[in-house]
């Protein structure tokens, strides 16, 4: 995180985490389409042709309060899910204030889910972080196809840890909102409560998360989108293996 007196602005790191193919870029796309001119950025995308990301992808996000004067930018990566690339998912987790893990929904990905979790573990682990103390969200995505995990094994899942879990078909942006809201959220308590970030900035995560919504073409709160997640909680706790 980087915070800016002068400017008011808070700057953080968010990293889109996942096997190949699960649609981390997809999410990033679909945010970049909903997101205003003003808020958004250039995104910038580096896939082979097959589609898959070689290096990452970089979306800057930039909201502001209502009255302008707080600004929250928002870095949010992506990294390669190929295992030849771990050493550039680790050094993109470099300094990450948040993570989300895009899982695939089909029961032919689990194990490959599962991969990722345990390599998204020890990359923190390798760059000084604890897997225990980032805030976290599970995406389960490409809830479309056919052969996926029903809805009420993922509700099963859910209840075994209190990270929040968002079902997504990200290519037609189907719970990406919701996926970065409830990141964002996380984010900014866990900021919050190491810098006390709403009393120095005097706003509220809340006001500033509702700006974002706005600025996402969003007419609901920000409590509406976190109430659509599939069991978890927003508070930190246990962790649970997709």
């Amino acid at each position: 995180m980087q915070l800016d007196f002068a400017a008011r602005e808070v700057t953080i790191k968010l990293v889109y985490y996942g096997p190949a193919l699960s649609g981390k870029t997809t999410n990033l796309v679909s945010l970049h389409g909903l997101a205003g001119s003003d808020a958004r950025g250039r995104l910038m995308t580096l896939e082979t042709q097959d589609d898959r990301t070689l290096f990452f992808d970089l979306l800057p996000l930039t909201f502001r309060a209502k009255d302008g004067d707080v600004s929250l930018r928002i870095k949010l990566f992506t990294v390669p899910g190929q295992p030849m690339h771990a050493a550039t998912r680790r050094l993109v987790l470099q300094g990450a204030d948040g993570v989300a893990l895009i899982a695939d929904s089909q029961i032919s990905e689990t194990q490959r889910n599962a991969e990722a979790f345990f390599d998204l573990r020890q990359n923190l682990r390798e760059n000084g972080l604890d897997l225990a103390r980032m805030p976290l969200v599970i995406q389960f995505n490409k809830r479309d196809l056919p052969d996926v995990r029903s809805d009420e094994e993922l509700a099963r899942l859910a209840a075994r840890g209190k990270e929040p879990v968002y079902k997504a078909i990200a290519t037609r942006g189907v719970g990406t909102v919701e996926t970065l809201m409830g990141l964002l959220h996380l984010t900014w308590e866990t900021l919050d409560q190491t810098h006390q970030l709403s009393k120095r900035l005097s706003i509220s995560g809340e006001e500033l998360l509702n700006s974002a919504a706005r600025q996402l073409g969003v007419t609901s709160s920000v409590n509406d989108l976190l109430a659509r997640r599939m069991g978890g909680s927003l508070e930190k706790s246990s962790r649970i293996v997709p």
